[in-house]
């Protein structure tokens, strides 16, 4: 990341809908906000993103980055984008609407590829990016990678709080040090053996452990997960998945990766691959991690059901 980026912006615009006359209202929103995005304060970066929730919701995601928060407070206030959000319609148009913002300082971010010449995410917004590094391969090395862990335990306490706003409108006020990871894959270039170890062996063994924190997260202090492909302008999927989770804190999100079975089955299964391959993979694999501060965190639902993000957690304020 460039040295004068000192906070960056994530933000994800989900709609949630079912059946066939909701899904053109679902797409077309994204399709809008896709062309929002070339106008002033637009992303530098952004994708879209489909998946399924635990309560048989399909969901269209537009997430998007920016390296300077200021940027997306003036996208936010286009007249076309504010209005829209405001307007009465969101309530009543039979979808439901999501925004769950969060914009971590640097230090309180780190983020990790396997290839050297491919990017996702928040990478996208960097002109370079470091060599190999030491803080990785071991247990404890997510931590090690950022650089706040140094002065600060990362701890939190709290619970997170739902605000109605006004009829099918609440917001989450969320909780210090709140932990969210987006972690993918993408297997376009992979052939052969390699190919079908991961789609047989591999992937089979992530969904069951996506699914598992989707269905049974609050357990181990995952608020919430999705397990998301990118989809294509058509929104048809691209061999590109990744997992997005909020946690109740970074010690939670290590706790289940270093100790709990549905993390070592994932682990196992993609190491088995690895010395299957001979440690020579075209498999793409990636992951950002972002600690943050209540007060950089923002978290909106329109007209979506109880179990949406983190209204699934969220006490009545």
């Amino acid at each position: 990341m460039d040295p004068s980026v000192k906070q960056v912006a994530i933000a994800y615009l989900g709609v949630q809908y079912r059946g066939t006359a909701a899904q053109t209202t679902a797409r077309r929103a994204i399709l809008r906000l896709k062309e929002l995005a070339a106008r002033v304060g637009g992303p530098p970066h952004h994708d879209v993103a489909y998946y399924k929730d635990g309560a048989d919701f399909d969901t269209l995601v537009f997430i998007a980055y920016w390296s300077d928060p200021v940027e997306l407070e003036r996208w936010l206030a286009l007249p076309e984008l504010m209005q829209w959000w405001a307007g009465d319609d969101r309530v009543n148009e039979g979808v439901g609407w999501f925004r769950e913002i969060i914009c971590p300082v640097i230090d309180r971010l780190e983020t990790l590829f396997s290839t050297a010449d491919s990017f996702e995410g928040v990478g996208v917004l960097a002109k370079a990016m470091s060599g190999e590094i030491q803080e990785h391969a071991y247990w404890g090395g997510m931590r090690d990678r950022f650089p706040i862990s140094q002065v600060d335990a990362l701890g939190t306490a709290g619970s997170l709080l739902a605000e109605g706003l006004m009829p099918g409108r609440v917001r989450v006020r969320g909780i210090d040090n709140l932990a969210l990871i987006r972690s993918g894959q993408e297997w376009t270039d992979t052939t052969g053996r390699e190919r079908e170890i991961y789609l047989r062996e591999v992937e089979p063994v992530l969904r069951k452990g996506m699914d598992f924190l989707r269905d049974h997260g609050p357990d181990v202090g995952c608020f919430t997960n999705r397990y998301m492909y990118h989809v294509t302008e058509a929104f048809e999927p691209l061999e590109k998945t990744f997992g997005v989770s909020c946690w109740q804190s970074l010690e939670h999100m290590e706790r289940w990766a270093e100790s709990h079975p549905t993390h070592l089955q994932i682990f196992g299964s993609f190491m088995k691959m690895v010395r299957a391959m001979n440690f020579d993979l075209k498999l793409r694999l990636y992951h950002e991690v972002a600690v943050v501060p209540a007060h950089d965190q923002t978290f909106e639902y329109i007209n979506c059901h109880s179990g949406t993000g983190l209204l699934r957690c969220a006490k009545a304020g």
